[in-house]
């Protein structure tokens, strides 16, 4: 069994009311860890842990919250930037000859604000705690789409790949302080948002996935533990596919 080095260690968890991040903040959890989960609504504190109900679309959210985990923990040592959200629609639809919708700024604003937005207000308000604690580590949500694209995800391609850009600028920048910073790209995962999907489109995305399944949120959940054990000390700036193979396409 390999030694994580996560026992006792303060971990944050964004968007962990359900799914992803719900199973994150539960396997580090396991691994002894003290949880923080945040969400913007309310969900289930991990044993030896808080939940906090947290926008990261909210700077004075983020930095109260982060304040009163220092306050009362003592130090912050691993972020995982998991909250994200999705509103898909083509960059312009053309029906008979004409116009018939585009992606709308709001559409494109709110997942920007949230995939990528929230992910540099989190990490610019926690890392001065990484820094007072010795070192640490963050974790960054991308998706595979952010490396191939997508049809009909412009909005979220473009949070995603930009996690990525961001994740190699911090790692860059953060090491000299002991800070290791990497990001996780999930494929098609089996959570609350794809269960609703139609069996056809579910069907399709386990067809382009030479494993032959969808992704269960604990197999992410346990890349983003070995990345922020000891077992990866020295891995800071890449990006970690977790997607069974998958082959993205239109």
């Amino acid at each position: 069994m390999i030694e994580t080095g996560l026992a006792g260690k303060t971990v944050i968890v964004t968007g962990a009311a359900n799914g992803i991040g719900k199973a994150t903040a539960q396997r580090f959890s396991q691994e002894g860890a003290r949880v923080a989960s945040w969400d913007r609504v309310e969900g289930e504190a991990q044993p030896g842990g808080v939940f906090q109900v947290v926008d990261v679309t909210d700077g004075e959210s983020i930095q109260r919250a982060v304040k009163t985990l220092a306050e009362e923990w003592g130090r912050v040592d691993v972020l995982v930037n998991n909250a994200g959200i999705l509103r898909d629609g083509q960059l312009v639809r053309w029906k008979e000859g004409s116009l018939a919708g585009v992606l709308s700024d709001e559409q494109f604003d709110a997942v920007i604000d949230v995939n990528l937005r929230g992910v540099f207000a989190c990490t610019r308000a926690v890392v001065p705690y990484l820094i007072q604690a010795g070192g640490g580590v963050v974790l960054n949500a991308t998706s595979v789409v952010g490396l191939y694209g997508n049809f009909g995800q412009t909005n979220y391609v473009a949070s995603k790949a930009g996690v990525i850009g961001m994740t190699k600028v911090w790692a860059r920048e953060l090491g000299k302080y002991k800070i290791r910073v990497n990001a996780v790209a999930p494929g098609f995962v089996a959570t609350e948002i794809l269960r609703n999907m139609p069996e056809k489109i579910l069907q399709n995305m386990v067809d382009h996935t030479p494993m032959g399944r969808m992704g269960q949120p604990e197999d992410i959940a346990n890349a983003y533990v070995w990345l922020a054990s000891d077992a990866a000390s020295f891995i800071s700036g890449t990006v970690l596919s977790v997607d069974g193979g998958v082959v993205t396409g239109t």
